[in-house]
């Protein structure tokens, strides 16, 4: 019996995949197109993962910059700055809402994400949806340690979560922890996801009856 939802949040709550892309893109153009791509395709690639290991990855590694702690916080602020108003006015994925309004009392639910923990948290009160949730996770610390820390702070057993993400960090998140794993699929997800045998949804219209469904396996 589920007893927890966990929600990965961009590209499953809300479509801003596509928001946070092109901050990366635009961020990393000044080193050339080229670069700009490979940071794209990157991103794209290793969704869930948090900015501040991207920009030491992009920095340190492939622009052969070196950074500080100070320089990768000042670089994360600037793509906060950069994206926060496109995230919240970004479109809710379909029937996520409703789903949480019905069913909040019934269900405890989280948010887990890569975007850092205050962010998140002022993100989920400005679309309005912070009543809905137990608590908001964020960066630094990674998804699988958030799983982790909720079954044990909440005495879950594995089997009683379901974590919904579109991220392979989510998948491993679940992966890592025992839980079941339900893959929110769209565009910039499908290829990655091909080799896997996962159950999916496009949106949220039919998510109760799929709940239904795994409470009665």
């Amino acid at each position: 019996m589920i007893k927890a939802i966990l929600f990965d949040f961009d590209g499953v709550i809300l479509h801003s995949l596509e928001v946070k892309t092109q901050a990366f893109y635009e961020m990393f153009l000044p080193y050339g197109v080229a670069m700009a791509e490979r940071v794209k395709t990157h991103h794209l690639q290793h969704g869930g993962i948090s900015r501040f290991e991207k920009f030491k990855l992009y920095h340190d590694e492939w622009l052969g910059i070196p950074t500080d702690e100070s320089k990768i916080y000042e670089l994360a602020n600037e793509f906060s700055r950069r994206v926060f108003e496109g995230v919240v006015n970004a479109p809710e994925v379909k029937g996520i809402r409703s789903f949480l309004e019905a069913n909040y009392h019934r269900y405890r639910i989280w948010v887990i994400t890569g975007t850092p923990t205050e962010e998140i948290q002022e993100i989920v009160k400005a679309v309005q949806m912070d009543n809905y949730f137990e608590a908001c996770y964020g960066s630094p610390e990674k998804k699988t340690y958030w799983t982790a820390k909720i079954i044990k702070d909440e005495k879950l057993k594995p089997e009683e979560v379901l974590f919904v993400g579109d991220a392979l960090a989510d998948y491993e998140a679940a992966q890592v922890n025992g839980t079941h794993f339900l893959l929110r699929k769209h565009a910039d997800n499908e290829a990655l996801f091909a080799p896997y045998n996962l159950s999916f949804i496009y949106d949220f219209v039919d998510f109760e009856a799929y709940l239904k469904r795994l409470n009665e396996a």
